[in-house]
């Protein structure tokens, strides 16, 4: 048997279907990105939801996003009437994925996912399916062929999928500034300098992008003890906990205690780091 030349076919096959999904997008995949980068600046979530073989992909382009600065979950489609539910909240986005559109635990959760106050993205392949007329935005994933010679197991259509959430996640990692060069070293002196136990860290038009503290260089170099060449964005919380900076100081003590932190970063109406509040300082305060 001609072992490479059946897989250059595979290859040529799933090359072809992503040439397709390049020359097809269009301002939906914008409308995307701009409906994710709001989201998750107002501190919301991307909620990816898929069945079988879809669900795998979404797990990965759920991962994907989470780890370039889009905090993404996996809602499991067959647990979601039991209470998986609970996981979505008003403001989040529901990233969908189907290559029929019409896939049945997809399509019987739609209802309750409507109660919400959240906009659905659908990744399908077909626009007039059910998930497709129920989403507020749809990209086409449509392909012609299979990969699998009997056109039946998922190959191409999966591929494209995944590739399409990878475009999603690398075009929001730029979208949202999260190009943090600096390396901790230089972050750790400037902590040093002013006697600050923490650091915050801002994209370029000062949108909070994360925290750095003391104790995570502390954490990091008992395994690392080259922690001070590595950058700060690979080392940061991603999405900190804020507070307002019109915020009572016993809210601050609440806040301090719920989530077991010592630093609490402060915000301003356009949710951008005016300062940080330490547990120190409450201390002093003698509230603490």
């Amino acid at each position: 048997m001609q072992y490479l030349e059946k897989a250059g076919r595979v290859l040529d096959i799933e090359i072809f279907e992503l040439k397709r999904l390049r020359a097809r997008m269009d301002e939906n995949f914008s409308r995307a990105v701009e409906l994710i980068k709001d989201t998750v600046d107002a501190r919301g979530k991307v909620v990816v939801v898929g069945v079988g073989k879809s669900g795998h992909i979404g797990a990965k382009i759920a991962a994907t996003l989470t780890s370039t600065g889009s905090p993404a979950v996996v809602l499991d489609s067959s647990n979601a009437l039991h209470g998986d539910l609970g996981m979505i909240a008003d403001g989040d986005v529901v990233l969908a994925l189907s290559a029929s559109g019409e896939t049945e635990e997809i399509v019987r959760i739609l209802p309750a996912i409507a109660r919400f106050q959240v906009k659905i993205i659908a990744m399908c392949g077909d626009s007039k399916s059910v998930l497709a007329q129920n989403a507020h935005l749809c990209l086409d994933v449509n392909i012609e062929q299979e990969a699998c010679p009997l056109n039946l197991a998922p190959t191409s259509s999966t591929t494209v999928m995944l590739a399409l959430g990878d475009a999603l996640a690398m075009v929001l990692l730029e979208a949202r500034g999260f190009n943090t060069n600096a390396p901790s070293r230089d972050v750790l002196k400037v902590m040093t300098s002013v006697r600050a136990g923490a650091a915050v860290v801002t994209d370029q038009d000062k949108q909070l992008l994360g925290i750095f503290t003391h104790g995570d260089f502390v954490r990091h170099f008992q395994s690392d003890s080259r922690i001070g060449e590595r950058l700060v964005a690979d080392l940061m919380t991603l999405n900190p906990v804020t507070v307002h900076k019109d915020k009572l100081a016993v809210e601050v003590l609440n806040l301090l205690e719920r989530h077991r932190i010592d630093d609490l970063v402060v915000i301003d109406d356009d949710n951008v780091p005016v300062g940080i509040v330490d547990s120190q300082d409450l201390t002093r305060l003698k509230l603490l």
